[in-house]
């Protein structure tokens, strides 16, 4: 059986990315910079979030996700910690209702099993006012990694082949990534990280096989609508090969022309 995930290569990414990844980094740094609290940090970066959200869903993106709270970040100070859920509570109740406003869907990815009922609560509300939005998905990871996300996908489709629903020869690439938290959205095409640093930290490990990387130097809190646009922009001027020639895609893009 051919697994369309490779086989299904797109001809031409166009000028905009269908789904964008970003790892908001350098809250910490930032505050630091400025002889404030981590916290204050984390609190200046929503207001990031709120501008990246505005851009993409402006300049046509059709998926954002955004890794809010990786499954390591649970090694930080508990104050830290603490904060950070009470500042995710805050920003669900306050920024939910613009998104439902400008027609934008929410969805929380990783395990949810961590968070206080409080917290639980509020996702599921969350994603439940939006589920019918149709300009834009914005996908929160938050207690989510990577590994987490296709130890789970495994585990389904192990319990199916248990019950007699499938056989290991069954099993395929598209199967997999069906069970994966995002697997009914688009691959990411671009994945941002910010602050300078330059690798994934367990982020959509199955995902970004075949994504285009942006690293940024601008701390998240400084990442805003202009840094955005340079990111996109970026992407724009990129080929995207996935393992052909140069000759294969130029031909390839002629013959839809």
């Amino acid at each position: 059986m051919t697994d369309s995930v490779t086989a299904d290569i797109p001809v031409e990414a166009g000028k905009i990315p269908r789904h964008v990844a970003i790892i908001m980094d350098g809250n910490n740094r930032w505050a630091k910079a400025r002889r404030m609290t981590g916290v204050a940090g984390h609190k200046a970066g929503v207001n990031s979030v709120r501008s990246v959200v505005e851009t993409c869903a402006r300049d046509g993106v059709e998926v954002l996700t955004l890794f809010a709270f990786s499954s390591e970040n649970w090694r930080r100070p508990e104050d830290e910690v603490s904060a950070l859920m009470r500042l995710f509570v805050f920003a669900l109740e306050r920024e939910v209702k613009k998104l439902h406003k400008n027609n934008i869907r929410l969805r929380i990815i990783g395990d949810r099993s961590a968070f206080s009922p409080l917290l639980q609560e509020h996702m599921a509300r969350a994603e439940e006012l939006t589920r019918n939005n149709t300009l834009m998905t914005l996908v929160i990871a938050a207690n989510y990694g990577g590994h987490w996300d296709i130890t789970e996908a495994t585990r389904q489709v192990a319990a199916r082949v248990a019950k007699g629903e499938l056989t290991p020869s069954d099993i395929t690439s598209d199967l997999i990534q069906s069970h994966l938290s995002i697997g009914d959205l688009p691959m990411p095409d671009l994945m941002i990280r910010t602050a300078g640093e330059q690798r994934i930290s367990n982020f959509l490990l199955w995902h970004l096989a075949y994504t285009e990387f942006y690293f940024s130097e601008v701390f998240w809190p400084d990442f805003r609508a202009d840094e955005m646009r340079k990111a996109l922009a970026a992407y724009g001027r990129r080929k995207r090969r996935f393992g052909q020639t140069d000759d294969q895609v130029d031909s390839r893009r002629k013959a839809t022309q």
